[in-house]
């Protein structure tokens, strides 16, 4: 079973940053990737970024003033997020697709933080 907690939410104004992270706990066998979804109050969820293999993608709503990166040692996700605009409200929720030690796989959830941008 594994566990991700978010920090780093709050209330920024527009052109201000902020930086979200999300640590998971647990013992799986391998964290296959981990990334960010956001969704606005009446909007679907969608993805922000993620990181894969060492490799990332970026919602082209966000390229250029959000970075995700990661540090493996402590299997916590960050979300540098600079910039940020009204249109970036939203509540942010990271994830993992994480193998088992059985060989299982399946992606876990955060709670959610909730970032809003606001004059």
């Amino acid at each position: 079973q594994v566990q991700l907690v978010e920090s780093g939410g709050g209330l920024v104004q527009p052109g201000g940053s902020l930086r979200l992270s999300c640590a998971a706990s647990g013992n799986p066998f391998r964290i296959d990737a981990m990334g960010w979804y956001r969704q606005a109050p009446g909007k679907q969820r969608t993805l922000v970024a993620l990181l894969r293999s060492g490799r990332t993608n970026y919602a082209d709503s966000v390229k250029g003033r959000f970075t995700v990166s990661r540090d493996n040692a402590r299997n916590t996700v960050f979300l540098q997020m600079n910039n940020l605009e009204p249109e970036d409200t939203a509540v942010y929720l990271c994830y993992a697709d994480v193998t088992s030690w059985n060989m299982d796989s399946r992606r876990y959830w955060g709670q959610g933080t909730q970032v809003s941008v606001s004059a």
